[in-house]
């Protein structure tokens, strides 16, 4: 009986790893399929890949996942390469990937897709455009020092605004550190603050070499910019996410620095043309109002302005003739009763004495009455004389009101006027031309 030599599983597990290591076949495996299980980890990736009839885990470390430019997601279908191992502790074979694409379509394009969705989702393409100055003093411009976009934008401010002042922040625009270049001379411009507009961009290029601008950083530092930002990156075909963030999009450096600039000697031309617009303007303005002024100068108030009071005054000395009749009146009448009273006296033979005093009474009562009335009849004239001032039309127009005429006559109800009808306004102050809009009539008949 041959004796059976009894293997460890540690012993089993280790041949087997031994064998998949060893086998040329294993160590460079391509393999496409759906992928399953993914859930995102901070450091390593753990999930399958299946297909209708078998699956495969398999393990993606930090170092290989970082330089996808794509996320990964459940269901998605990928082409994947690695080699094939066994995990000793489980026994479990499995594929350790170090290099994964989506079937069917280009990685970069995928991951462009991705942060589009996502950027779109969190409303940053929605956010409000900042206006471009139309006439700037200082305009930053982020590019490759060396490319022939710096040389097209330079070239056509000095043709059309040389007065502007350029400053170039040098960027690597192209490669593995292009993105966090961008980045930098981004957080730079924001910093120094002093700038009226942003230009970046560079020339065309395949996908892979304008990727740096499809960076989520590059998209972040653009959006968070303080400054209006032209992105002009590529051809016009291409769209980068530099592009949809930006708040101007040109399709090439010749259009960014043509929007970003106006002409200088089409601007002085406006100027010009604008100043003698506004000379003869005034000038016209001028012309109506020195017209207006001889009208004023014309009007039958103004050339004859006492005929406003005279009529006042007329009535003052009427009033004031009043009172000095009825003063003569009541002296008249007072000495009537004492020369009534000095007959009776010399018929009635009275006490002289006793009269003497009662006449100094009279005397002393009269002339107190005399001086009450001619007091009373002297407060009556200056209040008189006070409402009739207050009845001036100057002090009505110092109130607040107006007297509307048309040039020829001054119109007391709204009959006389017609709509869009030219009038004529005097207040305190001057006189004003008003144009009848609407005209509503009052019904002041009392039941």
């Amino acid at each position: 009986m041959v004796d059976k030599q009894y293997l460890t599983v540690s012993a089993l597990t280790k041949y087997l790893k031994r064998k998949f290591d060893v086998d040329p076949y294993l160590r460079r495996v391509y393999l496409t399929g759906e992928i399953s299980n993914f859930r995102l980890r901070p450091r390593h990736q753990y999930f399958s890949l299946k297909d209708e009839h078998a699956k495969i885990s398999a393990i993606m470390f930090q170092s290989a996942f970082s330089k996808i430019k794509f996320r990964p997601e459940e269901g998605m279908k990928v082409l994947v390469s690695g080699y094939i191992s066994l995990y000793e502790i489980t026994g479990q074979y499995q594929i350790y990937i170090d290099h994964m694409e989506p079937d069917g379509i280009g990685a970069l394009y995928q991951a462009y897709e991705q942060l589009k969705n996502k950027l779109r989702q969190e409303g940053v393409f929605a956010l409000p455009k900042k206006p471009i100055p139309r006439f700037p003093k200082r305009i930053a411009v982020i590019t490759s020092p060396s490319g022939a976009v710096i040389r097209d934008i330079i070239t056509t401010v000095q043709r059309r605004y040389p007065i502007v002042q350029l400053v170039l922040f040098p960027a690597q625009v192209q490669g593995k550190t292009a993105a966090d270049s961008l980045v930098s001379c981004l957080n730079q411009v924001n910093q120094i603050g002093d700038f009226d507009t942003v230009i970046i961009g560079r020339g065309g290029g395949s996908i892979e070499d304008l990727w740096p601008f499809n960076e989520e950083k590059v998209a972040r530092a653009i959006v968070d910019l303080n400054i209006p930002v032209i992105s002009s990156v590529g051809h016009e075909t291409d769209t980068t996410i530099a592009d949809l963030v930006a708040d101007l999009r040109a399709p090439t450096p010749t259009a960014a620095a043509e929007l970003a600039t106006p002409v200088l000697k089409e601007t002085l031309l406006q100027l010009k043309q604008l100043q003698t617009s506004l000379y003869q303007t005034v000038r016209n303005i001028l012309i109506k109002k020195r017209q207006l002024l001889q009208v004023y100068q014309n009007s039958p108030i103004f050339q004859r302005p006492q005929n406003l009071y005279r009529d006042y005054i007329q009535r003052v000395d009427q009033l004031t003739n009043l009172l000095l009749d009825l003063t003569q009146q009541n002296i008249h009448n007072a000495n009537q009763k004492w020369q009534m009273l000095y007959q009776a006296l010399k018929f009635q033979r009275p006490d002289i004495k006793q009269l003497n005093l009662q006449l100094n009474t009279l005397e002393q009562n009269l002339q107190q009455s005399y001086s009450h009335n001619l007091k009373e009849k002297r407060q009556q004239l200056i209040q008189g004389a006070t409402n009739l001032d207050n009845l001036s039309p100057l002090k009505t127009l110092q109130r607040g009101y107006a007297i509307v005429s048309d040039h020829q006559r001054v119109i007391t109800t709204v009959q006389k006027l017609s709509a869009k009808q030219q009038v004529q306004v005097r207040l305190a102050d001057g006189d004003f031309q008003a144009q009848v809009l609407q005209i509503e009539a009052k019904n002041n008949d009392r039941k």
